[in-house]
């Protein structure tokens, strides 16, 4: 089945919301949709605390579709991601992206959205658009708000993924679980920190913390999306990169 699944849980306390879109859980524009959809129902429940993403199956996401990041296709795409960044940014709940497997590109790019990250052991994470000859935009705004902008630097500028472990000590995941208890994991750490606690308390604690974090996004993100859409789509190297990966054979880079 594909699609986002979205239920309350522990009362009406947490929202559980899983995507589902094939091996991959690609965050394609129907998807993007859906997840618009299912946060937006958050304000409907005053006693929530927690919304908890994840992926269905073995991985969180292996990002947005490549297919929809083609030049005919992209202008249409990346703005509605970017809406589904300023959504979790600014939602009134803290978020938790729960991550078992592959979280990579826009898969990153959401989960950084959230509070928290917390991870199976297994995972691994990374920002790859370097390799495609294109560059992870909310990530750039995102990545060096929540971790020290050298390592943001490295990821985006490497495209080399990092397992949980190093994820943890760079202060990108809050939690990482043992292999194969990561819903255990997460009910242990919702109970320990979400659960007890007043749903007026976490909506403003949140309101102060993610200031700086809103600012930032609501400063940077249009400026960050302009330039990839208007400036980096008109070099060669960009449009061939796309076209490399879904051709599956290496790119042929003119520089320009």
């Amino acid at each position: 089945m594909t699609g986002v699944d979205a239920d309350l849980r522990h009362d009406g306390a947490v929202l559980r919301v899983v995507v589902a879109n094939g091996k991959g859980n690609i965050l394609d524009r129907a998807i993007i949709d859906a997840l618009r959809g299912a946060l937006a129902e958050a304000k409907e429940h005053p006693g929530l605390r927690c919304i908890v993403i994840e992926g269905r199956g073995r991985h969180f996401s292996f990002g947005a579709s490549v297919q929809e990041h083609a030049p005919d296709e992209v202008r249409a795409m990346l703005p509605q991601f970017h809406g589904l960044i300023r959504d979790v940014v600014h939602l009134d709940v803290p978020v938790v992206a729960l991550v078992r497997g592959q979280c990579l590109g826009g898969g990153l790019e959401l989960a950084a959205a959230c509070s928290f990250i917390v991870a199976d052991e297994d995972a691994w994470f990374g920002q790859p658009e370097i390799k495609l000859g294109v560059f992870a935009p909310a990530a750039s705004v995102l990545l060096p708000a929540r971790i020290a902008p050298a390592v943001a630097e490295d990821l985006l500028l490497t495209g080399r993924s990092i397992d949980a472990p190093e994820a943890k000590a760079v202060g990108l995941v809050s939690d990482v679980f043992p292999s194969g208890q990561a819903e255990a994991g997460l009910q242990r750490w919702l109970a320990d920190n979400v659960l007890p606690r007043s749903a007026a308390a976490l909506r403003f604690a949140l309101h102060a913390l993610r200031a700086p974090l809103r600012d930032a996004v609501d400063r940077r993100l249009q400026w960050v999306e302009d330039l990839y859409l208007d400036e980096l789509m008109a070099t060669s190297d960009a449009p061939e990169g796309i076209r490399a990966f879904l051709e599956e054979r290496e790119p042929t880079w003119t520089h320009r």
